[in-house]
């Protein structure tokens, strides 16, 4: 299973790292379930940024929930 746009290399960065288009922001995903959103210009951005994440995440079917 993977993401378009993203990368994951443990051996480097201990998140996913992952590009996103539109808005253009890049978040890290990290195994705890925090994340960092970057390189927005406006609050909206980050939550739009987050939403479509999360979208991605559960129709790909790796979404976890405990």
């Amino acid at each position: 299973r993977t993401l378009p746009r993203s990368m994951y290399e443990p051996e480097q960065f201990p998140g996913l790292i992952h590009r996103m288009l539109d808005p253009k922001t890049v978040i890290l995903l990290f195994s705890s379930g925090k994340l960092v959103c970057t390189g927005a210009k406006k609050e909206p951005d980050v939550y739009r940024s987050v939403n479509n994440l999360h979208a991605l995440l559960e129709e790909k079917d790796l979404m976890i929930y405990d």
